[in-house]
């Protein structure tokens, strides 16, 4: 059963509370003084009840068929099969039924509500709108309204609006769910964490088993770095819901951080089980395997991760940079084009991708590549057109010297650690052996690195 049937199926459940038996309890507590008709309207609403406890929504609507004459009239009856009519997605049959209560009931919230529900599951807008003023104007305070209110200020990344709509929410019904959810969620990111942390124990109050609860308390012990006790209660989460994507990427998370790095790759490789077409586990898994020298690994979940998602920018350098490691230069050239699409400012790309060329025996398509790559570097007295025009001309050049000089006076670390290793692959590709093992160990031995190119000349030295 999907989210949309058992929000609907709800309404028919609290419609159902209010009506087990009909009004005269009379009938229940001395059947024999009951008429047949009587006693069969009894016998109808035990079986409807029945149904309901069970959850069997198309049992419970096949006994309105034989729904006895005293009854047909009852409006709280009424209610739940248009409920239970929404719920089963027979849409047509469910407006006559609204229209029907909406004309005898014009003022009723309940029906207004179902109106609202019935709408909203067929993806019309307008009419969701319309019934939601409707239901405002009965009941500003409506929890139901303020509820999908904030829902779709979420939807729109509008945090702030949705939290105040939950607030009217929890004004209407302190005990909503949804709401209570809606206005921790919202909370937390808002950063507002104290809020957040007792909107989700609220709800732990009223429903110890809400696996979502027990979740975001998790995500708010994380914040204050106690991963330990955030272990805990996602463990709780999936131990009511062992089928949530999310729960287990968490849970991974909270174990790579507490050095438990065997059972952070378990709980991303379970996340994968349950989505494999997602490809967020892949990337976390993957960073996982880099960190700990399981390049193959990695190699083949960043594969996954590009395939699965090939917006996904952020995976194109290590791929790049893994295929590299073993020689596959072919593959890593097409990871840093990738990659250079998304950032034509970074000069290590088009650098790499020369480079690629090179090593893959295809040197012939460097000129006419970098010609082009050169214009996304306009100063022609920056270090990095230089180098480009090194890689660019690769043959006897005045450049070197030069080049040499700028990177000694260049202050920036990054920059120049980065520079200096494209001056030791250059000497590698034009066969300088000796130099550039000399270039790449001066690189390998700088301290807190942030380029990438300071793990290839780690892996070039360690060999």
């Amino acid at each position: 059963m999907n989210l949309k049937r058992i929000s609907i199926l709800f309404l028919a459940f609290v419609v159902a509370a209010f009506y087990v038996f009909p009004a005269d309890m009379s009938i229940v507590e001395n059947p024999a003084s009951s008429s047949a008709d009587d006693s069969s309207a009894v016998a109808f609403v035990r079986k409807l009840n029945a149904a309901l406890q069970t959850g069997s929504v198309e049992k419970a609507l096949s006994l309105f068929s034989g729904m006895p004459a005293s009854l047909q009239n009852d409006m709280d009856l009424k209610k739940l099969h248009a409920s239970l009519m929404i719920s089963a997605e027979h849409y047509v049959d469910a407006h006559a039924l609204v229209s029907e209560l909406e004309s005898k009931l014009p003022n009723d919230v309940e029906v207004k509500e179902m109106k609202m529900i019935l709408a909203k599951a067929e993806g019309k807008a307008a009419a969701k709108s319309a019934a939601l003023k409707e239901i405002l104007a009965l009941d500003p305070n409506n929890s139901s309204a303020n509820t999908e209110l904030g829902q779709e200020q979420v939807l729109k990344h509008k945090y702030k609006p949705a939290k105040n709509y939950y607030l009217k929410a929890l004004k209407g019904d302190p005990r909503n769910l949804d709401a209570l959810f809606g206005y921790g969620q919202t909370s937390y990111y808002l950063n507002e964490i104290p809020a957040a942390r007792t909107a989700f124990k609220k709800m732990l109050e009223i429903d110890p088993q809400n696996a979502m609860a027990h979740s975001y308390i998790a995500k708010i012990y994380a914040e204050d770095e106690n991963y330990k006790m955030a272990e805990e209660y996602v463990l709780k989460a999936i131990a009511l819901d062992d089928s949530n994507y999310d729960f287990y990427m968490d849970l991974g998370t909270y174990q790579r951080f507490r050095g438990k790095f065997k059972d952070a790759e378990k709980a991303w490789t379970r996340a994968i089980k349950i989505n494999p077409q997602y490809f967020l586990a892949y990337a976390y898994r993957a960073g996982l395997y880099d960190e700990q020298n399981i390049y193959d690994s990695a190699l083949e979940d960043y594969r996954t991760v590009v395939k699965t998602n090939p917006q996904y920018y952020f995976a194109y350098e290590s791929l790049g940079m893994l295929a590299w490691r073993i020689g596959n230069y072919d593959e890593a050239r097409v990871a840093f084009e990738k990659a250079y699409s998304y950032n034509k400012t970074n000069v290590s790309y088009p650098l790499m991708i020369a480079a690629c060329y090179y090593k893959a025996d295809k040197s012939h398509l460097v000129k006419p590549f970098l010609a082009k790559a050169m214009k996304d570097f306009p100063d022609r007295n920056s270090l990095e057109y230089l180098m480009l025009r090194l890689y660019h001309d690769f043959g006897p050049t005045n450049a070197e010297n030069q080049i040499v000089q700028r990177i000694q006076q260049e202050e920036n670390k990054t920059k120049k650690g980065k520079m200096t290793f494209y001056l030791a692959l250059y000497d590698e590709m034009k066969g300088r052996n000796e130099s550039s093992k000399k270039i790449y160990s001066e690189v390998a031995s700088l301290q807190s690195p942030m380029f990438f190119e300071f793990r290839l000349a780690e892996w070039k030295v360690k060999g």
